[in-house]
């Protein structure tokens, strides 16, 4: 291509899912994206379209309790190893569902899919503000990041393999409202990478947002409008810095074999 014709970037956006406002970060998320004018984005609600992921030269997701099936989270592994570059953001590593006992639980049903993203979603406490802190200050997605307050969901996680983690907040105590509810002190990631084969996932946990009519039908109105990350430059910035990082893996892509 010459620099007159600049080389088409594909991606494929998944932002759907349960308790958020996914019409709000769809479309902060495509502005961001239409920042790069050789970006050409396809936006799902779920797993689906699998072979527009596997044409896909970057995938970025905002899900809450989307589990794709086991062919499907084969297929997730497989285009990652083989040079793949995912950014999944907040809730893409959920599996939610209300126990008998009255509290929300994090069933282990996709293991294959929380071992490619390297966590899987277990509890947060009552939004509140916390610090988040540089884990790795010298990579390129954190150099010039400075430690700062948000006020969102602290993500608590079970941890699939070894994460490269760039960001991190403390916590202990109780995540009010979940099964498994009780937390010794430990630190948390909040940005870390997992490499795997050729390829790697970006994670970043914040960015909760809600709307008045996000918990129905559990609850008709919602009273606030939450936005949480989203009103922070700070998280803007990490936002693109992922997305450059997610764009740089096409060079790495290797062929799909059928």
């Amino acid at each position: 291509m010459s620099e007159e014709q600049p080389e088409r970037l594909n991606c494929v956006l998944i932002a759907g899912g349960l308790y958020h406002d996914f019409d709000f970060a769809r479309l902060e998320l495509l502005k961001l994206l239409a920042e790069d004018p050789r970006v050409r984005t396809r936006v799902f609600e779920d797993y689906g379209n699998i072979e527009a992921i596997r044409a896909a030269d970057f995938l970025i997701t905002y899900t809450c309790d989307v589990t794709p099936p086991l062919a499907v989270q084969e297929a997730l592994r497989d285009w990652v190893a083989q040079g793949g570059r995912w950014y999944a953001l907040h809730g893409t590593n959920s599996v939610l569902r209300l126990f008998d006992n009255g509290l929300y639980g994090a069933p282990r049903w996709a293991p294959l899919l929380m071992e490619t993203l390297g966590t899987q979603f277990i509890a947060h406490p009552p939004i509140a503000p916390y610090r988040v802190e540089v884990a790795d200050p010298n990579h390129v997605l954190t150099q010039g990041i400075e430690p700062f307050e948000t006020t969102d969901e602290l993500y608590l996680m079970e941890r699939h393999g070894d994460l490269h983690i760039l960001l991190d907040t403390p916590f202990e105590g109780d995540a009010t409202g979940f099964d498994e509810h009780e937390w010794a002190h430990d630190r948390h990631p909040v940005l870390y990478i997992k490499a795997q084969g050729e390829g790697a996932v970006l994670y970043n946990t914040l960015g909760h947002c809600r709307g008045h009519y996000d918990m129905q039908p559990f609850l008709d109105w919602w009273p606030q409008v939450d936005r949480c990350a989203w009103d922070l430059p700070v998280f803007h910035d990490l936002l693109r810095r992922g997305i450059a990082w997610a764009k740089e893996g096409k060079s790495a892509r290797t062929p799909t074999v059928s």
